[in-house]
């Protein structure tokens, strides 16, 4: 990635990742990715603000080349992350004067993970500032953003606010600044719903201690800075909030056609009654078009065959998922099929503890569907229909 001015003295040194199709062994990337990191030049001092992850470290250190850095004074780093603080020890091994400035919690966690000796650091606390001559940094702690070490860094004279993985998004893209709203949009979308979703209550603070500062730039370490501020802040509001949308989602997995004819029945009545529903089947769906659709769906209904005495492994899976990333889905429930018994609906729920959610009447069936079955199904069509009425 080629370096990128956002203001005077202010660069952006990182890398883009246009192969990546992974993250964590977990998250699909069907976009890419970037690992942001900035460069602030006062008039005495020069910080970088993260950096990369290992994988890219040359890219990094060639951008740091086309500025003519010779001298970092500050390496700071907003989380411990891999992709974020991997290649800090590269930096501080090319810049051996810098100092890695962080939060207490931060810091032991880098030294656990990438072994930085204590002498390298320089503890901050929240609200703490920075001055490298014309220019401030100010740290401010945003705890569970989506560790406990989180923080961000405001720079006031630019007015620009550094989020680290605060309100990114994993794209590749050349574009500095966002450009195509609608792509960023959901791409932003899935990012929280993957990586921000289980601490939105504590995202809410955060946005209300950001908000207050003047901000022209929001500057992340995935995907492009926002040049308008208020796109990106009023998408978080509304994820955050406590408003559903009357929606429900559907993740099945069929093994012989029993449970897909459920799944379909409910589809085509839910239809028929003017709800919004949007089926996953688990043998092919990205889950993280999943993970997007549950930010603000107000219904669930978890669909499985009984494997022995249990729910499908990929129902397992979703179900782990819905618990492990905690929407505020109002209601849940279950249909499936066996073929001589189980305990699927009690694994089911007790899958998602975590969830505050009530519980509808679900529907097991024994073999393929008969007249009665699908009379049971629209019975669950129409309790869901009348739960979304209140929200």
């Amino acid at each position: 990635m080629a370096v990128m001015r956002l203001k005077e003295g202010v660069y952006e040194v990182g890398a883009v990742d246009w192969d990546r199709e992974l993250f964590d062994e977990l998250i699909p990337l069907p976009d890419g990715t970037s690992y942001n990191a900035y460069l602030v030049r006062g008039r005495e001092k020069v910080a970088l603000l993260d950096t990369v992850d290992p994988s890219k470290v040359s890219v990094l250190m060639n951008n740091l080349d086309s500025l003519g850095v010779d001298e970092i004074h500050y390496v700071i780093s907003h989380h411990c992350e891999q992709d974020h603080s991997g290649s800090i020890p590269a930096v501080l091994e090319r810049y051996p004067g810098a100092k890695v400035v962080t939060n207490p919690k931060c810091k032991g966690m880098l030294q656990d993970h990438l072994h930085i000796p204590e002498e390298k650091f320089m503890e901050i606390s929240d609200g703490e500032e920075i001055s490298l001559g014309g220019k401030t940094l100010r740290f401010m702690y945003t705890p569970w953003v989506h560790w406990p070490e989180t923080m961000v860094t405001y720079l006031p004279e630019d007015r620009i606010l550094f989020t680290c993985d605060l309100f990114g998004s994993h794209m590749a893209t050349s574009d500095l600044y966002m450009r195509d709203e609608r792509r960023v949009y959901l791409a932003a979308k899935r990012y929280y719903a993957e990586i921000m979703m289980p601490f939105r209550n504590l995202i809410k603070e955060h946005i209300k201690k950001v908000e207050s500062l003047g901000i022209d730039l929001i500057a992340p370490s995935h995907g492009p800075v926002y040049d308008d501020p208020g796109f990106i802040l009023d998408a978080y509001r509304d994820w955050t909030s406590d408003h559903v949308k009357k929606e429900v989602i559907i993740p099945y997995v069929s093994m012989h056609g029993s449970t897909e004819a459920m799944v379909q029945h409910l589809v085509d009545t839910l239809m028929a009654k003017g709800v919004k529903v949007t089926p996953y089947n688990l043998s092919t769906t990205d889950l993280g078009d999943l993970a997007s659709s549950l930010v603000d769906a107000a219904a669930v209904v978890v669909a499985s065959p009984t494997v022995l005495t249990g729910p499908h492994p990929k129902a397992v899976y979703a179900t782990y998922l819905v618990n492990a990333l905690r929407p505020k889905t109002r209601f849940v429930s279950l249909m499936g099929s066996y073929g001589w018994g189980g305990r699927m609906p009690e694994m089911i729920t007790e899958g998602l503890k975590n969830m505050k959610v009530d519980i509808i009447e679900p529907v097991m069936i024994k073999g393929h569907p008969s007249t009665q079955d699908f009379k049971e199904i629209e019975r669950l069509a129409g309790d869901l229909a009348d739960k979304l009425e209140t929200c």
